[in-house]
């Protein structure tokens, strides 16, 4: 609005101006001159303009400029309280806002203190009961330990007493199988050094079947023999540990004319026969 009101003072100073040059520079004191015609009509005397009287013009002017100034000021004037009510408004209006904006602040901080205290109260109440509930937990936790502890306590008890029970249990059952087992081995190694015997005196009278004897170079002479037989007793090799060298060339010449030796059908008789020891005696 302010720049519309200057625009139109500029152009009425303008046109002002304009009058004001062709009023100065204007000449109005030159003669009229007639025009020219083709009828002849009566010389008639110039007529001379009265001059304007410049005062007036410039009082003049100076009254419209003058008016022109204080149409302006005035204008001025009542633009600036305009621009001062618009400021005085807006500042009211900034106060306002800014007392509204610290109003609200301190309603959200009052809010805000309001909630952290509630908060904090909320959180000291849960600390509370979940301390008393870690507490009655512990106490709980504490008495099931125990319960537990004297339970496994009474059974490790019981497993041991069982334990040693089925300890002496099994030390006597295998003390009994023991004896018994050291019996029926000691009937079993009986039997078989009986039945070992008796193969080996069969064995001397097939050998002693197959000996030629001589009475001046063998007698009261013997000779010690290690005899490898199959299971079928075959015999697969024969070696002289000790004794006379004649009775050992014969005993050797008659188990190997003999081939096969009696051997037992029972595998623990036939199998302590495989490799067996035999003293031959030239009997008379």
């Amino acid at each position: 609005m302010f720049k519309t009101y200057n625009a139109a003072i500029g152009f009425s100073l303008v046109l002002h101006s304009l009058l004001l040059v062709m009023l100065f520079f204007g000449d109005f004191t030159s003669e009229v001159k007639p025009i020219a015609t083709p009828v002849m009509t009566p010389k008639v005397e110039p007529i001379k303009a009265t001059v304007v009287d410049r005062a007036k013009i410039d009082a003049q002017i100076k009254r419209i400029k003058d008016a022109e100034a204080a149409e302006a000021k005035r204008k001025r004037d009542i633009e600036e309280a305009k621009k001062r009510k618009i400021r005085e408004q807006k500042r009211k209006d900034e106060l306002a806002r800014k007392k509204k904006a610290e109003e609200k602040r301190k309603a959200l901080a009052l809010a805000k203190e309001k909630k952290r205290k509630a908060e904090e109260k909320k959180k000291a109440e849960q600390a509370a009961a979940e301390k008393a509930r870690r507490k009655k937990e512990a106490e709980r936790k504490k008495k099931a330990e125990e319960e537990r502890r004297r339970k496994v306590e009474a059974e490790k008890r019981r497993k041991a007493k069982e334990a040693k029970e089925r300890a002496e249990q099994e030390r006597l059952m295998n003390q009994q199988m023991a004896e018994e087992m050291a019996a029926r081995n000691q009937a079993r190694n009986k039997q078989v050094m009986s039945e070992l015997s008796r193969y080996q005196a069969l064995i001397k009278q097939t050998v002693q079947r197959h000996l030629i004897t001589d009475r001046d170079l063998m007698e009261g002479k013997s000779c010690k023999l290690r005899i490898t037989l199959a299971s079928s007793g075959f015999v697969t090799n024969v070696v002289p540990s000790s004794g006379d060298k004649v009775v050992c060339e014969a005993a050797i010449t008659a188990i190997y004319k003999a081939g096969t030796l009696p051997v037992s059908k029972d595998p623990e008789v036939l199998k302590k026969m495989r490799d067996i020891s035999l003293t031959v005696a030239p009997e008379f």
